[in-house]
């Protein structure tokens, strides 16, 4: 270390001169060193701050989708892009004949008691392949489901040929008279796939086109339904009690496809 002494000054001088320099220049690191902890401290406390900003936002609830009106139903878009819509329950039954079903319409049914009334909008102009689409759908979703059937009949009519007055009197909720001739579906066979498309859980019949783009296949077996519905959950990254929602009532297997 080099020492630079005054020669203006004596020997006594330049001690107090460096020793006085040298105190400064403590001072002065002893300043930095506490500006460096200081900086310290406020760097952890930032990251702290950011780790608590970032678990809330993880914890904040998602913005919820607005769902269309069919979502109140069961429903299904064919492969050549009409909706179909099915009833819930008896009720849901009567206000999609009712109030959503036009002339335009078909209105696919099970030929066994306890099946959803199953609307394929724009149906006079579909084809073949989605009728059998709407066909399957109302199938899968009837009480054939419970029955472990394997196939069963499926009729299609026109608005017109529905009524809610029968010879007897009176036809209860969720049930009509049909007049007239029918399109049958024949053992149409059940069965759904199941997966989630733009963030909704979907389900599809199996003769639809776009059912090779799912991966799980579910048909009638020995697993209660939410048992079901939490395996596919889990499977599917999805919300357990939307897959609920969307299965068939009764008991299933489930097949994982590829």
């Amino acid at each position: 270390m080099k020492i630079t002494l005054d020669w203006r000054k004596g020997a006594r001088e330049n001690v107090e001169a460096h020793y006085l320099l040298s105190k400064e220049l403590a001072k002065k690191a002893e300043g930095a060193r506490k500006a460096i902890e200081e900086t310290k401290k406020e760097i952890a406390a930032a990251g702290k701050e950011k780790e608590r900003v970032d678990v809330e936002a993880s914890k904040a609830p998602a913005m919820k989708r607005k769902k269309e009106w069919h979502e109140k139903h069961r429903w299904f878009y064919t492969s050549g892009g009409r909706l179909v819509v099915a009833g819930r329950d008896a009720k849901q039954n009567d206000l999609l004949v009712a109030k959503v079903m036009v002339d335009a319409d078909l209105f696919f049914h099970a030929d066994i008691q306890g099946a959803p009334a199953t609307i394929l909008q724009d149906g006079k102009k579909a084809s073949a392949q989605e009728k059998k689409e709407a066909a399957q759908f109302a199938a899968s979703y009837s009480s054939a489901w419970k029955t472990g059937a394997a196939g069963v009949d499926v009729y299609a009519v026109e608005k017109n040929q529905l009524s809610k007055h029968a010879q007897g009197g009176y036809v209860g909720t969720g049930g009509f008279a049909i007049a007239g001739s029918r399109e049958w579906f024949r053992a149409t066979p059940l069965g759904l796939v199941v997966g989630v498309k733009d963030g909704i859980v979907t389900c599809l019949p199996l003769v639809h086109p776009g059912a090779a783009n799912f991966q799980y296949e579910i048909f009638q077996g020995a697993k209660e339904k939410g048992a079901a519905a939490k395996e596919l959950a889990k499977a599917l990254g999805a919300n357990s009690d939307e897959v609920l929602l969307a299965l068939p009532s009764g008991k299933f297997a489930i097949k994982r496809r590829g």
